[in-house]
């Protein structure tokens, strides 16, 4: 069987064929259509398209950021594994997920929170930098809190948890605070693949 095995060839015929069979992308700014195209990629769903929702300021927040070199900070590691390393150094971009940090374990083991919780809720004000939240919904409603309350400035909101039990209602909440910029998956569908396409998606416009 022949094949293409030239990892440039195969992206470019990816989203070439995205770009035909997802017409409507045509229409938006630059910037969110890579941030789309390039979660279609990763799910291998064309539909997912619908349910992608993009601030209007969230690609330029997003790349001021990275540009000055900010911290991405992380819920799971499962994140931060996707991201683009190499990218991430030339920029100076420091990617922090502290759920496995003692100081967290501590003090979800005595207060019964979720550890993802505590980490968010422990990060401090993370002023001007990137949050990606791909797969609790506690640490979205954490951060969601926090951002209300004053406690936490984020650049941007990378926000895509996934699940039955809060993902879609943590999501809601980020939108409807209408107090930072996002990017998100609206429903029950989401996950660290998508959080870290977004991501790369940034990365590759810096």
């Amino acid at each position: 069987m022949k094949y293409n095995f030239n990892p440039g060839d195969i992206e470019r015929e990816s989203m070439a064929i995205i770009e035909r069979n997802v017409p409507e992308l045509s229409g938006l700014p630059v910037g969110e259509r890579n941030i789309i195209k390039r979660i279609i990629h990763t799910t291998g769903d064309f539909n997912i398209a619908s349910l992608v929702k993009i601030h209007p300021l969230a690609v330029g927040n997003g790349l001021t950021a990275m540009r000055r070199g900010c911290k991405i900070y992380v819920d799971v590691n499962m994140a931060l594994a996707g991201f683009n390393k190499s990218k991430m150094e030339s920029f100076n971009i420091r990617a922090i997920c502290r759920i496995n940090e003692p100081d967290v374990i501590r003090e979800a083991a005595k207060s019964g929170k979720t550890r993802a919780m505590v980490a968010m809720q422990t990060s401090g004000p993370m002023s001007g930098d990137i949050v990606v939240i791909g797969n609790a919904p506690t640490a979205l409603f954490s951060l969601c809190e926090m951002i209300q309350a004053g406690q936490a400035d984020p650049a941007l909101v990378i926000g895509t948890p996934v699940g039955f039990v809060g993902a879609s209602e943590s999501k809601e909440l980020l939108v409807n605070l209408n107090k930072v910029p996002y990017i998100t998956v609206l429903g029950t569908r989401g996950g660290s693949t998508i959080a870290a396409a977004a991501v790369n998606a940034l990365l590759y416009m810096t």
